[in-house]
């Protein structure tokens, strides 16, 4: 996998894999920094069923 995103400390926040369209972003959409980041959640829960 590629890094496509990473704070400034180096921690990785965003990947890509090198030839696959295949992505992935660190995100904690439960957080209490998010805002409706329990209706996200509930939302994917419900589009995944």
């Amino acid at each position: 996998l590629k890094i496509t995103a990473a704070t400034d400390d180096g921690e990785v926040m965003g990947v890509q894999h090198w030839t696959y369209p295949v992505y992935g972003v660190q995100f904690h959409p439960e957080s209490i920094l998010t805002p409706d980041g329990k209706r996200m959640l509930e939302n994917f829960i419900i589009s995944e069923r």
